[in-house]
């Protein structure tokens, strides 16, 4: 079985694609939410999902075993593929810890979809807030406790999501286990549940891999894409109140991207990443405005767009393999005819070149695409033109987390924990492969000239 065919299997890496409380009377201030986004990293990627943080001026080398330019490392307890988000001085982030300690998932590229075998045990689900000049945990709640609702895959864990956050709020899913809110100081302020989310396999049903798709923070609203096996819905809750603001049904199969809101000219549209099709909805109502089809039959990478609101959604399961550039200001159904590549509101596409799970990332004009397996490519935004194609030398067991950009260098991090930097344009140039000793799933935050990687065990602070 070659590599694509096994990676159908595989999905429940996803992205799948990752107790200390302290004295809240030594926490920092609360951050000012209007204030300028410098430094800030809301969300799954950072803003608007784009992966970018430029001026950062961070190392080029770094040594996770030897601490050269390691500025600090924190253990975090139990299992989690979520990324570290971050407003101000505190970085947030989410783990599954397991009554029975040693939790574990298994890496790598193969054809497996079995379960992992904790679902009767007890878990703990925790939100943790760290200081992210020191690493210290300032404080650490449990939103749930519990046996699990959902089995897992055997590469996933239990808290694959990311949280989200203002400055004024944090918010977590933990799929089945619910939605949740606190603020930066660790209240909660309410709790919301979603149902069980049966997320799996679309042809073997009776496999459970775990949801992944991770929460965002739009306006007053809290909005998750929920694609399950049987009931698939897209809702937005108060952030005050958790209360449903709207809630729109999807005819889709499980998937596992984190939708995005791109600012068009003519209003906010909401884009989703689904199986049947790519949908642009009204962010404020739920309404939707237009759908793209010719999808893969599984969906993970997160849609993504450039200055000019060129949208790039893009999903990896043969055959369709799909990347799309949809133009501001599509509605209706934009889906390509038989032998189209373009049409009135998809500027240019690709069939066979699709990430799996990794998420594109554009930086400086050019759309860069990394797969599972270390096929790394370029295109330009403009065009779509290929510019080039090649393999990473990785060293086994593949990718899953998403590139990050700054200053015009790319970060490619690999699952065994070897950090890949290549210099953006159009020749490709590796010029670095750094490494942290353990494995890494989750995609890096940046802020202010550090950049935070989320390995098996510990979350690793790099700087100069």
């Amino acid at each position: 079985m070659n590599v694509y065919a096994r990676s159908f299997l595989v999905l429940a890496a996803v992205a799948l694609t990752v107790a200390c409380g302290g004295s809240q009377k030594d926490l920092p201030p609360m951050a000012d939410p209007e204030a300028e986004a410098e430094g800030h990293w809301p969300s799954f990627r950072g803003p608007s999902a784009s992966g970018v943080a430029d001026g950062q001026h961070l190392p080029q080398s770094w040594d996770g075993e030897t601490g050269d330019n390691i500025r600090w490392k924190t253990r975090i307890p139990g299992l989690a593929h979520s990324s570290p988000v971050i407003w101000g001085d505190r970085l947030f982030v989410t783990s599954a810890v397991s009554e029975l300690g040693g939790a574990s998932f298994k890496p790598g590229l193969y054809g497996s979809g079995d379960a992992a075998e904790d679902r009767s045990t007890e878990h703990q689900w925790r939100v943790l807030a760290l200081d992210k000049h020191t690493g210290q945990i300032l404080w650490e709640r449990t939103a749930h406790s519990g046996k699990p609702r959902d089995k897992r895959h055997i590469k996933a864990t239990y808290a694959n999501s990311s949280p989200a956050t203002d400055g004024r709020y944090v918010a977590a899913l933990f799929g089945s286990e619910g939605l949740y809110l606190y603020d930066v100081e660790g209240e909660l302020q309410w709790s919301k549940d979603l149902g069980r989310l049966d997320v799996g396999a679309t042809d073997a049903p009776d496999y459970e891999w775990g949801s992944a798709s991770s929460p965002i923070l739009y306006q007053n609203l809290v909005i998750v894409q929920c694609d399950t096996q049987t009931a698939s819905f897209v809702l937005a809750a108060d952030v005050e109140t958790g209360e449903t603001v709207w809630k729109t049904d999807r005819d889709e199969p499980p998937s596992w991207g984190t939708p995005t809101v791109v600012p068009w000219p003519d209003g906010d549209v909401l884009v989703t990443n689904g199986s049947n099709y790519i949908r642009g909805y009204d962010p404020r109502t739920g309404e939707e405005l237009w759908r793209l089809g010719g999808s893969s039959d599984i969906t993970a990478p997160t849609p993504v767009f450039d200055d000019g609101g060129l949208v790039i959604v893009a999903s990896g399961r043969r055959p369709e393999k799909p990347i799309f550039a949809v133009l501001p200001g599509a509605s209706g159904d934009i889906t390509l005819g038989d032998g189209e590549t373009a049409n009135e509101f998809v500027a240019w596409s690709w069939v066979r070149r699709g990430p799996y799970m990794p998420t594109p990332i554009i930086y400086e004009g050019q759309l860069y695409v990394l797969n599972n397996d270390g096929v790394f490519a370029s295109y330009d935004m403009t065009t779509g033109e290929e510019i080039y194609r090649l393999r990473i030398p990785h060293g086994g067991s593949g990718f899953s987390a998403s590139p990050v950009a700054s200053d015009g260098r790319l970060f490619l991090p690999g699952e065994d924990g070897d950090v890949f930097v290549v210099r953006a344009g159009r020749e490709f140039e590796l010029i670095g492969t750094n490494s942290v000793p353990e494995t890494v799933m989750a995609t890096p935050a940046i802020s202010d000239g550090t950049l935070f990687i989320r390995a098996q065990n510990h979350l690793f602070a790099v700087s100069n």
